[in-house]
């Protein structure tokens, strides 16, 4: 599959840069980004980096590493008010990344 077309779209959308702007300093994360997630693959389409986590668009996440993977494997909202104190995504494998 080839994600160029999407990368490009994305591209094409003059507020996803100030939509992830809005995120991160909403959210206070350091990492926002806008992805296209398939069964085998996580690739990023824009992004807002401010903690040099290095990813680019055209870059990719090991799928079975992101949250994305499990909300299509349960089926279920995820609501972090705080990862800090959050059983479930405190540690988890992307951010320690």
């Amino acid at each position: 599959m080839n994600f160029e077309d999407d990368i490009a779209a994305v591209r094409r959308i003059d507020a996803v840069h100030r939509i992830l702007e809005v995120v991160c300093r909403t959210t206070g994360m350091g990492f926002a980004a806008v992805a296209r997630v398939t069964e085998e693959r996580w690739v990023c389409c824009a992004v807002r980096d401010e903690i040099s986590f290095g990813l680019e668009p055209g870059g990719e996440l090991k799928v079975e590493t992101t949250i994305c993977h499990e909300i299509r494997q349960h089926q279920k909202a995820v609501v972090i008010n705080n990862v800090a104190e959050d059983g479930t995504y405190c540690g988890h494998q992307t951010p320690a990344m």
